[in-house]
């Protein structure tokens, strides 16, 4: 998979990028993952890429020249058309783990981060996905950019250790529940002690008191999760 993530802030990547699952999977040859600084693509000497917006407002726009060059220019490194663009907004549809399921699919991946009041809404023509993260607004597209770039190649065959079963028997995963609590040693700390079914070895009373311990913490925190498709998921 390749991925190019556009923006006016390409440092703020650099560590993100060059730790952990990222940096190996890019070693492996996973994922061709860079950077590309929107203001190479501006039209002036002092790389302008915001303006006034027409009929006034706070802030600056984001003008569109920049933008629909940077992207060109990926699309022509990368999948062509082919190429899923996302831009990460506050008023795009929210971003879940079907959604990075769908983009992990995908050739190429083009994140525009945004920043100062937005965007000229033209730049919207280069768009094929537009995601938010949740009900709030950030000063840039950066951070939701890094989250989507984690939560996709995460996904990617081989990356992980486990195999599938390592993001299917996750939050969200195929029973689209919370993950159930778990536990690892010592057996008790602090007077608390870890659930008796999970050190006895039975893998039945294990699997129900996972999927019912799943059920319980998705009902307290997610309700919303529990309708799925319009039919109502269960604890078994």
């Amino acid at each position: 998979m390749r991925i190019d993530v556009i923006t006016v802030f390409p440092d703020m990547f650099r560590g993100f990028l060059g730790e952990s699952i990222l940096s190996r999977a890019a070693r492996a040859g996973k994922i061709f993952l860079r950077t590309v600084d929107l203001r190479d693509f501006s039209r002036d000497q002092r790389r302008t890429v915001d303006d006034k917006p027409y009929s006034g407002g706070p802030g600056m726009l984001m003008k569109p020249e920049a933008w629909f060059e940077a992207v060109e220019s990926c699309r022509a490194a990368g999948a062509g058309d082919a190429a899923r663009v996302v831009l990460t907004t506050p008023a795009g549809a929210p971003y879940t783990q079907r959604k990075a399921e769908e983009f992990a699919k995908a050739e190429h991946l083009i994140l525009l981060c945004g920043h100062y009041e937005g965007i000229d809404a033209r730049v919207a023509r280069l768009v094929t996905d537009s995601v938010s993260l949740g009900d709030f607004v950030l000063t840039g597209g950066e951070i939701p950019a890094a989250a989507i770039v984690d939560s996709v190649v995460r996904l990617l065959p081989g990356v992980l250790g486990g195999g599938a079963a390592a993001t299917a028997n996750e939050s969200f995963g195929d029973g689209g529940l919370l993950e159930a609590p778990q536990y690892t040693r010592p057996p008790s700390f602090r007077g608390m002690k870890v659930p008796d079914v999970l050190v006895q070895g039975d893998h039945a009373k294990v699997a129900a008191w996972r999927k019912r311990q799943a059920f319980d913490l998705t009902s307290r925190n997610r309700p919303d999760l529990l309708e799925v498709g319009g039919t109502h998921a269960t604890g078994g």
